[in-house]
């Protein structure tokens, strides 16, 4: 028997799958989609059986083929639907094959040598079959007994509580026996609570998805903040279990999968799975386990949830439709979770729903073409009106000697604290301050690896990157003109949370950042405290903006609006509304009144107006007008391919290489640049990009294969293309 592996390797080299001899005592053993362990070269390396052909056709060949050493699965790890999607990945994102399949997977599953993740045993004790005892019973020994004759089987954690030296002359004895089983190591509690009945609007909106149930249809949800879609999608969820289809949601960010897990374990029970990066390795592999084997119906997680081997999927869902974090931006294959979402309702015959209270403009502009199924929920379930948008302007309260809380948002705040509610504070920035300068010369510190200035942490006295991680001390002494001079300027997390302490002496804050939330649980923790009111203030960075639910929370006040504004990308604007709406829908979604102010430099901005009325349609009209101006989607498409090597001049020469290789090959398209990336330096490798705007290309992926086969051979630059990029720069 020969087979078709494809190793482990990444590498665009050997892009490919390699011939194997299957030694006849592991051929009962072969199936696609296994993996198998195989030599090649002189390395021993794992990968995926893709294709079996049982006939030898020609044994002169066959001399020349290698054996493979071992099988590694009893059953395959990839199924039928997700061999296609590997195949679907690489052909839309031109990533390698072995690395679209890796992705789907947890790492103990991956082809990949010398991980080894056991599964977790948990050791019961049970009676021995005619069981005959001929010594006298102590009262603890009966006991144990007594307890198994009714309970039959019972943890042996629990039974060494009644006595160990009981348990352990039991089992000398023969009279009782010890068995494993395996234990998940998710632990999940949760307490089974009545359903709300829908309101109107919502058993309208769920009526409407259910037409298309066995349909490909894409469907949009426009629902303000507090309209109550998560209850829409669990009710949409309940009724197709019914009919025994299971069900993938997806959420942004980490932080929001607390509150929606523990929602639908209420409602769900134990018919759920997790997956998300902050679960160990034994977590995901147990989860990733149960949804294969089919014990849950149910899938939450993060953007790599959208891989879950579930069978029979009903329905797909995709909560805040509009969040960067959908799409893979930092390594290949840089996919869209809502792009594969739609992949696999293909496959299912089966709705995908996106939710938000502010949609992409891309995916708004399908709703209203018809491309996208739309419908809107304008309306918080309680009735209660949006919270009231105050914006305040920064420039006047520096004349004031004010420094990063306004008059308006300390009174208010004040005033909330005072009436036991409590205040949500955003700032996007993390860190104590933003910059280390000198006051004398100008000298900013700067990370030797990359092109940005390094951000001051004051818990450890750290100045740190944040994009590479390099560290190092605060220093006092000017490293250029060794006056005593350096200070440290800009805002961050810490620095905010140092002020309110100062202002709300009375009151306890809680920070959640990128640094705050690093250790496993602290997510949780944070956002259970918080729920449970043993902090009055929650200051965080953008993590805090999006799905979170507290009904005691009435202010939410925002440091600075600017931040996100001064980007330069052309969804700076639409980042920023979306930002600001989204942590504006956390106040008033109990029964109490909320209010919102937001501090800014730029008082009279486009954003800020549509932000201040909670208009998502006067954004979108007016957002559109400026994208159709300047040709940025949704009027057309855009590819990004950025250029990077540890060398400038050969990182230089190929962008310009590339630049006229695309002008003559592309004759649709507008070809931008070549121009340096925003930061140019990360990590010592130089970046250049160039941008390809099209509305129409058909030989755009012919095109840029070609170029990427070439470049490929080259080790000294690495060409990476992104298709349709939530980032450029």
């Amino acid at each position: 028997m020969k087979i078709q592996v494809l190793v482990e390797l990444s590498n665009k080299n050997i892009d490919k799958t390699f011939t194997y001899l299957v030694p006849s005592n592991l051929e009962s053993f072969i199936s696609v989609g296994i993996r198998v362990q195989v030599p090649f070269g002189n390395q021993i390396l794992e990968g995926f059986v893709l294709d079996i052909n049982k006939e030898t056709d020609n044994q002169i060949e066959d001399i020349k083929l290698k054996e493979i050493i071992k099988v590694v699965d009893l059953e395959p790890i990839l199924n039928e639907e997700l061999l296609e999607l590997g195949k679907y990945l690489k052909k839309t994102t031109l990533c390698t094959l072995i690395s679209a399949y890796q992705i789907m997977l947890p790492k103990a599953l991956k082809a990949r040598n010398n991980v080894n993740i056991n599964k977790k045993q948990e050791s019961y004790i049970i009676l021995n079959d005619n069981i005959k005892i001929d010594f006298k019973l102590n009262e603890k020994q009966q006991t144990i007994i007594d307890i198994l004759k009714k309970e039959k089987q019972v943890s042996k954690k629990i039974l060494q509580e009644i006595s160990p030296s009981s348990i352990k002359t039991l089992l000398n004895k023969n009279v009782i026996k010890e068995t494993f089983k395996e234990k998940y190591r998710l632990e999940k509690t949760y307490t089974i609570k009545e359903k709300h009945p829908l309101v109107e609007r919502q058993q309208q909106v769920v009526n409407e998805i259910l037409k298309y149930k066995n349909h490909q249809e894409i469907f949009l949800i426009h629902g303000v903040t507090g309209s109550g879609k998560t209850e829409v999608y669990m009710e949409l969820i309940e009724i197709l279990l019914k009919e025994d289809k299971t069900s993938i949601v997806l959420v942004p960010e980490i932080s929001l999968t607390e509150q929606i897990v523990n929602r639908f374990l209420s409602r769900f029970g134990n018919n759920i799975a997790i997956l998300h990066s902050r679960l160990s390795d034994g977590e995901k592999y147990d989860e990733y386990r149960k949804i294969a084997k089919g014990e849950v119906k149910i899938v939450i997680g993060a953007r790599s949830a959208i891989f879950a081997p579930l069978k029979n999927i009903g329905i797909i869902i995709v909560d805040e439709e509009h969040t960067d974090s959908y799409k893979q931006q930092e390594q290949n294959p840089k996919y869209s979770a809502i792009d594969v979402a739609i992949e696999r309702s293909k496959y299912h015959n089966c709705p995908v729903v996106l939710g938000s209270a502010t949609p992409t403009l891309e995916s708004y502009a399908r709703g209203i073409k018809g491309i996208y199924h739309l419908i809107s929920m304008t309306k918080r379930v309680n009735e209660k009106p949006l919270p009231k948008v105050e914006i305040v302007d920064l420039s006047e309260e520096i004349k004031k000697q004010n420094s990063y809380f306004s008059d308006m948002l300390k009174i208010s705040m004040k005033k909330t604290l005072e009436k036991g509610e409590q205040v949500i504070l955003l700032l996007n920035k993390r860190g104590y301050s933003s910059l280390s300068t000198c006051r004398n010369c100008g000298y900013t510190e700067k990370c030797p690896n990359c092109d940005i200035s390094l951000t001051y942490h004051k818990t450890n006295n750290m100045l740190r990157c944040h994009y590479c991680g390099y560290g190092t001390k605060l220093k006092e002494i000017c490293p250029e003109c060794h006056e005593k001079a350096m200070l440290n300027l800009g805002l961050g997390t810490e620095k905010v949370e140092e002020e309110l302490g100062i202002l709300f002496k009375d009151y306890k804050v809680i920070r959640m950042d990128v640094d705050t939330t690093s250790k496993k649980g602290q997510h949780e923790k944070i956002i259970k405290d918080f729920e449970d009111k043993k902090y009055s203030i929650l200051l965080g960075t953008q993590m805090i903006a999006k799905g979170l639910d507290f009904e005691n929370v009435t202010l939410v006040g925002v440091i600075n609006a600017d931040t996100s504004l001064n980007i330069p990308d052309f969804r700076s604007s639409e980042k920023t509304f979306d930002l600001l709406n989204q942590v504006a829908g956390r106040s008033g979604r109990g029964e109490k009144e909320g209010k919102v102010i937001i501090q800014t430099y730029n008082k009279d901005h486009y954003v800020l107006k549509y932000v201040k009325t909670h208009d998502y349609l006067g954004f979108f009209e007016n957002e559109m007008k400026i994208r159709r101006m300047l040709s940025y989607p949704p009027y057309v498409y855009v590819t990004l391919i950025k250029i990077m090597s540890k060398d400038y001049e050969t990182a230089k020469n190929i962008s310009n290489e590339i630049f006229t290789y695309l002008k003559r090959n592309l004759l649709n398209s507008k070809i931008l640049g070549p121009s340096v990336a925003n930061v140019f330096r990360v990590n010592n490798v130089y970046r250049f990009q160039i941008i390809i705007k099209y509305k129409k290309e058909e030989s755009l992926y012919n095109v840029l294969e070609k170029m990427d086969e070439h470049y490929k051979i080259n080790n000294k630059v690495k060409i990476d293309i992104d298709f349709n990029p939530r980032n450029i720069g």
